[in-house]
Parts: structure tokens; sequence; C-alpha cells
């Protein structure tokens, strides 16, 4: 006994038909010499064929993921950083330096120190590492607060540590350091402490600073660490910041391009390290 099919009727336009036609073309799909669409619609059907959306990401779209993936990996989601990878390297948009880059990320995954790095700071599990500064130095390291931040484009570790030697910075900070990611040895190992006791947070002082005229009117608190932000007068426009400042280093580094439009006030400690700084600028382009 013949078995009789069912019948659709497709309402497309003839250059639909035509587009139809060529992708019957593409996988082979005929009745006799021609493109047949029913056998392309029954490959669909039988999910012998996946529908995808096109290839047609913008390169911000493409971007936006770029940054989500460093995202990821900043915050320690290193696995979920590598898979997002490899769906990205499906795409066909991707420029060829960006897909290059895409793959030395697969092909050089981070080191097994970073992996280890990752969980510890997860579960605020105090640890030791291996640094080496810019001078090829090896520091050991007891860390029992730690935090992957990026400053001025750089991955850093900046982290509260037992040891202060070396440290630059005011006396109540010197057990806060930022070691650079980068400079971590590929071998570093790195060892929880068993019975430490991991800290909340960083050190900090606090500093006051008053920014004057635009940059008055224009200043965006930083919720994270700025405590108060206050505009102290109208005319001339003046505005109070305090901050909770965890390093000098970095908070001269934010503070510095302000210029005249910014003032140290206190801690004196910290007043006057930023006033000697600008001293020796100040002889720099006086000699």
């Amino acid at each position: 006994m013949s078995r009789i099919g069912q019948s659709i009727t497709l309402s497309v336009s003839e250059k639909e038909k035509q587009s139809l036609e060529i992708l019957a073309s593409e996988f082979g799909l005929f009745w006799g010499d021609k493109p047949n669409i029913s056998k392309l619609i029954k490959e669909i059907a039988h999910n012998k064929l996946k529908i995808a959306p096109n290839h047609d990401w913008k390169p911000e779209r493409l971007q936006m993921l770029q940054q989500a993936i460093d995202f990821l990996i900043d915050a320690g989601q290193i696995p979920i950083a590598l898979e997002l990878t490899k769906l990205l390297l499906e795409r066909s948009e991707l420029s060829g330096p960006l897909r290059k880059e895409l793959e030395g990320r697969l092909d050089n995954p981070p080191p097994p120190w970073r992996w280890e790095l990752d969980r510890c700071i997860l579960r605020q599990q105090p640890f030791q590492l291996s640094y080496q500064d810019a001078g090829d130095r090896i520091w050991e390291f007891h860390l029992y607060h730690a935090a992957i931040n990026r400053h001025e484009d750089r991955l850093y570790l900046d982290c509260w540590c037992e040891e202060t030697e070396g440290n630059q910075d005011i006396s109540e900070l010197q057990h806060n350091w930022s070691l650079r990611i980068d400079r971590i040895p590929n071998d570093s190992l790195i060892t929880p402490i068993p019975r430490g006791k991991w800290r909340n947070q960083l050190d900090s002082v606090s500093a006051e600073f008053q920014l004057f005229d635009g940059l008055a009117r224009s200043y965006r608190t930083k919720s994270a660490i700025d405590i108060a932000n206050e505009l102290i007068s109208n005319d001339p426009l003046v505005r109070q910041i305090t901050r909770q400042v965890t390093s000098s280093f970095w908070f001269f580094r934010e503070i510095l391009p302000y210029g005249e439009d910014c003032l140290l006030i206190s801690p004196e400690k910290v007043r006057k390290r930023f006033y000697d700084k600008l001293q020796r600028l100040y002889r720099r382009y006086e000699s």
C-alpha cells in the first residue's frame, strides 16, 4: 500500500525561494538535477541540519565578549573564561589579530599557581608565594588578605603581607603590597598557611583632599573608597573628599594629574610625602 505524504504550502517571495534553493544545493539536496526545498525542510525537521544565527555579530559585541573574558580571568573564573573563549572562536567575524590572541589563550592557559591562587582567595585561605621584583630579586611573602585588581592596564595582586621589608609606603601601610601578576614566576608554588587567619581588608588611612572649580563640579564619588563627599563652598567652588587610602603610591598616581585643582590636606604624613614629590618634580623642571 502506497504511503501518501502530507504537503504544506510555503508563502515566500521569489527571492526567498531562490535563497532556499541555494541552501538545498549547498547541502546536496536535489530532485533530479534541481535543488529540492522539500528535502531541505525534511532534513531540518529530522534534526540533520542545525539552524543557527547568521554570523553577523558587530565588532562592538565581540569587543564586549572579549572584555567579559578579561573580567572573568581577573575575577578568578578561569574555567568559565576559557569556555567563553572557545565559543567566541567559533564565530567567523573575528579579526585575524583577535582570533590569534584568543587562540593564544587556549594554547597557553594560566600556569598552575594562578589556579591555586584563585582558589585560596575564594576560600579566604592565607598562603605563601614567591615573587620576582623589577631587579630580578626573589621575595617570599606570607599573604593574609589578597585580591586581584587592575591598575593602569596591568593586573596586580593587592595584598596584606606579614613582611614589610622593602616597602617604601608610610608605616601605617607597609603591610600592604601591590604585586604585579606577571612577575610571579611560572614555577611559583602557592602554599596554604594552615593555621593562618584571613584578614577582611587591607590596612588603610583616611585622607582628606579638596577639589576646585570644574573638577569640584564634575567629580563623581568612588563609593567603594570615598567616606565623605561634601561641597563646602560655592564661591569659589570647593569640594572636600575623605577617602580610605590603602596605598599612597596609587593614591598619588590618581590625584597628581589634577594639578592645581587639587589640595591634599591630611594626614600630615601623606601630605608631606606628596609635597616632597611635587618639589622633586619642580626641581626637575628648574634644572
